[in-house]
């Protein structure tokens, strides 16, 4: 991989780069929720996060995620766990590693490894271009880089309008799907970061710094 500028985003400043997209109801007393109205998945979980629609009197939650492509599909993360986003650096291979890991990266003096999620999804393998970027995240305690195809935006979305993956999608592994968040226009997939890194995996990276 070719060695590019390094060109850091932390989460505050991931607003002011991407424009952000807010799903409007009838009813509701502002169209921008405030931030004691935004959940975050790591803290709720799956069962907080899809809303319980029997209490449909209550007021709306949001959640607050941070969007990305790999290919045509849209993905989806918990910003709270999202640390910068990084154009694509040169990266280390490290021997004897699982194929979805990439090698590691310098991160202001920190070895940071870096998972490509095209492999750890399997989809089929793309060359880097300008718009691949890598988005460094905290999964379990741990500091790692995501290889994902180019970014999308910042989304504050209703939770009652995410839904359970359906049984069947192509190209990917539904162990990894969260839900999938139903916008105006699109579907938005929502990762679970935890099982992306599962016990067995954490494990493999413990290896590799």
């Amino acid at each position: 991989m070719l060695k590019k500028d390094l060109d850091p985003f932390t989460v505050d400043d991931i607003s002011n780069v991407f424009t952000p997209t807010v799903t409007r109801h009838s009813g509701s007393p502002s169209d921008t929720p405030s931030d004691n109205n935004t959940l975050s998945l790591c803290q709720t979980g799956y069962d907080s996060m899809i809303g319980d629609r029997r209490n449909e009197g209550a007021p709306q939650s949001y959640i607050q995620l941070v969007g990305f492509y790999l290919g045509r599909e849209e993905f989806a993360i918990d910003i709270q766990k999202v640390q910068e986003i990084n154009r694509m650096v040169e990266i280390t291979r490290v021997p004897r590693t699982p194929e979805f890991v990439e090698g590691v990266m310098n991160l202001r003096g920190k070895v940071v490894p870096v998972i490509n999620l095209r492999k750890r999804l399997d989809f089929p393998e793309k060359e880097d271009d300008k718009r691949t970027r890598i988005v460094v995240v905290e999964i379990q305690g741990r500091i790692l880089g995501l290889v994902v195809d180019a970014m999308s935006e910042v989304l504050r979305i209703p939770a009652g309008t995410i839904e359970p993956p359906p049984k069947i999608m192509d190209e990917m592994d539904t162990d990894f799907i969260m839900g999938v968040g139903k916008l105006e226009d699109r579907l938005l997939i929502l990762l679970d970061l935890d099982r992306i890194v599962s016990q067995e995996k954490s494990a493999q990276l413990n290896e590799v710094v």
